[in-house]
């Protein structure tokens, strides 16, 4: 079972895929960096909660939705 942080990168890395877009264009749109967004999909980033809607908004879904399919993996 992958700790919270895995999971939710992991979340965001699903929607980002769905929506066809590689990880430089979830960058651009959520205004960070790639080498960010690569680390907090892998769980290495502990995002904030600001840099997560900004995530979420980006990827056109809501906030809860991502935290939902993180804690389904449990």
């Amino acid at each position: 079972m992958p700790d919270l942080l895995k999971r939710f990168g992991l979340a965001v890395r699903a929607a980002r895929r769905e929506r066809g877009w590689a990880q430089e264009q979830l960058s651009e749109a959520a205004g960070l960096d790639r080498t960010y967004v690569s680390g907090l999909e892998r769980g290495q980033r502990n995002p904030t909660l600001t840099t997560q809607e900004r995530i979420a908004v980006a990827l056109d879904r809501p906030l809860s939705e991502l935290v939902k399919a993180a804690e389904e993996m449990l």
